[in-house]
Parts: C-alpha cells; sequence; structure tokens
C-alpha cells in the first residue's frame, strides 16, 4: 500500500577515486572518477521506508548535478507518494517541464540527469513499500497504470498509449557482457590477466575499448581475440571518438577481429552520421549500437526511424528514470531492435537489471541478439549488489530498485568531505 507525505530530500557528492587505477578509461574519458549524485526521499510514514536514487556522473561537475536535484526538490517536497505514483506521468511532466530549469534542457543534460536521480528514489520508495523489486512491481502492474507512467508527448508518431497496451513471461537469469578487462588504461598484462579470469569465471561475450591509436587497438584487440578464441563474442567501443568518415575506415580495418557491434562510434547526437556509418559496415557484419549518451526519447525515436543502430542501449540514468525509458523498450519492440542496456559506472548494473527482466518477462519475450553491459566495479558499496551467475544477471529479490548505498561508503566518499577525499584531495594539489 502506497502511503506517506514526502517530507524530506537530500543529496549527496558521492566519488569513487577510480582514475588511480584507469578503471573506466576510454578514448574519450581518459581519467574518469566514477560518481554518483545521491538521492534519498524520506515521508512521514511511520515505517521509515526511505527512497533511495542515483544518477551516474565521472567527477567534476556531480556538484552541478547535486544543485539541478536541490533546484527540483520543490517539485517533489510535501506531495503525497500516492498522488505522485496515482498521476506519474503528469509528475514525470512537472519535473521534466519546469518553466524555467527547462530553458537549460530540456530533458537533456544535468537538469534530465537530476531528474533521472529524483525519479529513481521514487521508484524505490514505491517498489519497497510495496515489497517488491522494482521489476516485479512493473511486471505484476496493471497495463493500463503501466502505461499511465509513460509519457508519449513527441513519439506518437511511432508509438501512440493505444500501441503500447497490446503487449504482454519468467526470467532465469540474463546474459552479461564484461567491459571490465579491457578499459583503455590497463597495461597489456592487466588485459591478459582480467580476461583470463573471466574466461575462468564463465564470461562468453567481451568488449574492448577502442579509438585512440589504430596500431594500439589492432595489438590489443589480437591479444584479446586469441585469449577468447573465434567462438566467443567481442564487442567494441569507441565512446564517441570519430568523425563519421573516420569511424567506417578505423573499422573497416578493426573489422578482421569480427566484432558483433562498434558502439557510440561517433556523436551520440549525429542521428544521420550513425546511419551512414550502420549502411557502411552493415557488408562487414558489424552492427551499430548506441544509445548510453541519447538525452531522451525523442532521439531513441528518430535513430530506429532512420535506422541508424542494429543494437539500442537504454542508461537508468540518462533517460528519466523508469518512466521514459518504458518508452524507449516499446519503441525498440515495435521496430523490432534488440534492448542491449549499458551499465557499469556507479549503480548503473544494479539500476539497469530490473528494467532488463522487465523487457524480457513483459515486452520483448525474447533473449535473441540480447545482451546487458557489466562492470565489476564498485559494487561493494551497495546494500544490495547485483548477482551474477554463469556470466547471467540473476533476478533481484529484495524490493526496491537496488539503488540503496551502504551509509559508511557514502560518508567515506562524499566529495570533498569524504575520509577519501580528505587524503587524496592535497596530494592531488602537491
Amino acid at each position: 500500500m502506497v502511503r506517506g507525505r514526502i517530507s524530506r530530500l537530500s543529496v549527496r557528492d558521492v566519488r569513487f577515486p577510480t582514475s588511480l587505477g584507469g578503471h573506466g578509461a576510454d578514448a574519450m574519458h581518459t581519467d574518469p572518477d566514477y560518481s554518483a549524485a545521491y538521492v534519498v526521499i524520506e515521508t512521514d510514514a511511520e515505517d521509515g521506508i526511505k527512497g533511495c536514487g542515483i544518477t551516474f556522473t565521472l567527477g567534476k561537475g556531480t556538484e552541478v548535478v547535486v544543485c539541478a536535484v536541490n533546484a527540483l526538490a520543490h517539485h517533489v517536497l510535501n506531495k503525497d507518494l500516492k498522488d505522485i505514483v496515482g498521476d506519474f506521468r503528469g509528475f514525470y511532466r512537472q519535473l521534466t517541464s519546469d518553466g524555467q530549469l527547462r530553458w537549460i534542457g530540456p530533458e537533456k543534460g544535468v537538469v534530465h540527469l537530476a531528474t533521472a536521480a529524483v525519479l529513481n528514489a521514487v521508484w524505490d520508495l514505491w517498489a519497497k513499500q510495496e515489497g517488491k523489486p522494482v521489476w516485479k512491481l512493473l511486471v505484476d502492474m496493471d497495463p493500463r497504470m503501466l502505461v499511465s507512467c509513460i509519457d508519449f508527448r513527441y513519439i506518437t508518431d511511432v508509438l501512440t498509449e493505444e500501441d503500447a497496451l497490446e503487449k504482454q513471461m519468467l526470467a532465469q537469469g540474463y546474459p552479461a557482457y564484461t567491459t571490465s578487462c579491457a578499459w583503455l588504461g590497463y597495461s597489456d598484462d592487466t588485459l591478459k590477466q582480467l580476461c583470463a579470469q573471466a574466461l575462468k569465471d564463465g564470461w562468453t561475450r567481451f568488449k574492448v575499448k577502442v579509438g585512440a591509436d589504430l596500431q594500439d587497438d589492432m595489438r590489443r584487440c589480437q591479444i584479446i581475440r586469441d585469449m577468447i578464441g573465434p567462438e566467443k563474442t567481442l564487442m567494441m567501443d569507441a565512446n564517441q571518438r570519430w568523425d563519421v568518415p573516420e569511424a567506417v575506415e578505423w573499422m573497416s580495418k578493426l573489422a578482421k577481429f569480427k566484432p558483433l557491434w562498434i558502439e557510440e562510434p561517433t556523436s551520440p547526437d549525429d542521428i544521420l552520421g550513425h546511419a551512414t556509418i550502420s549502411k557502411a559496415l552493415v557488408p562487414l557484419g558489424i552492427g551499430i549500437a548506441t544509445g548510453e549518451q541519447c538525452h531522451n526519447r525523442v532521439i531513441f525515436k528518430q535513430l530506429l526511424q532512420a535506422k541508424a543502430l542494429q543494437f539500442l542501449q537504454i542508461d537508468s540514468c540518462r533517460l528519466g528514470s523508469v518512466n521514459e525509458n518504458l518508452s524507449v523498450l516499446l519503441m525498440a519492440k515495435k521496430f523490432e531492435i534488440p534492448v542491449c542496456p549499458h551499465a557499469g559506472g556507479v549503480g548503473l548494473c544494479e539500476l539497469v537489471q530490473h528494467l532488463i527482466i522487465f523487457d524480457y518477462i513483459s515486452v520483448s519475450a525474447s533473449l535473441e541478439n540480447r545482451v546487458c553491459e557489466y562492470v565489476d566495479h564498485l559494487h561493494e558499496h551497495f546494500k544490495y549488489p547485483v548477482m551474477i551467475q554463469r556470466a547471467s544477471y540473476m533476478p533481484p529479490k529484495d524490493p526496491g530498485y537496488s539503488t540503496e548505498m551502504k551509509e559508511e561508503s557514502v560518508k567515506k566518499h562524499q566529495y570533498p568531505d569524504g575520509e577519501v577525499w580528505k587524503k587524496l584531495l592535497p596530494a592531488q594539489e602537491n
């Protein structure tokens, strides 16, 4: 039973110094400190249940997202949770259509990241009160209630509320791939060591970061392909490094390593550029995967209309939480494009597992060409960390959205006053 009026919203800047180990480094983001704006929502209900939400950042700029969350707080405070979920579409639109904040969006950038953090906390609170993990909350939901959570504005030319109501299975683990072996910041020895361990752990799908130096890419891809053999799956990720002609030329040279896809080959805003690259790489058997930096459902709509991708990558914190991701899952179903979500970062694996399991049970009903990213970093800081067995995501059983962090981890890594940063910042200044 949904209960309580929202009485408090707090947000903290939490950063992990992952750049010190080269974790997360790619062709564009060479020194990321995996971070999060961590939102906690409390109500006046006697149960004391809190809703926890995050959005993912790379260090600097997290303080800007924190400011944006605080700027949105007045839309949330003193509202009954029952009223919010009873008109979730209206609440979503209230957050994304603030007459002044919308100017520094709309529905993209810092404001949309902040919106995702707030909405993720609301979904976590709702699911905890219902005693269900978010994926189960969604699966059990009446179809009309589910559809009422989606804002169809700007996408009714490809998906209407009536279309969405025509959809409706049971997951025993959702296939995953690992990105943890081949960050650009890793030496060849580290790459080999991590790859060997991943093979020992049962992984069959691997992603390698590319795009900074062609000869370096050729050497690293050869190492990985030699280690995993011809039968296992290899993906590549350029993290938006190339211009369109450069992407085609570069991938023509990397095609010998038989990648399933090239991810983010160019600017995430260049829909026609992605379409051009896609058309050029089809004869080479290489698909286009993109979406982790797509601002909103409109960009996804246009990528689908332009046939610019073969694998669609939703992100739990880039889009407007569950609400907006639902619309993208339904559009992908209509265009028959498999969803292979972006994950990793801080808590992204914990979040996205709920969406992929819901997608499998209630939308796509298929695992064909579907796989979800997994990165083995920072899960120890979460109260309900993701569970991987046999290289697959196992459905979470704890109520909520798996977003609640351990308080000791938050305090230790809070920026700039946490214990970790009090030690690191003076050293960095020197």
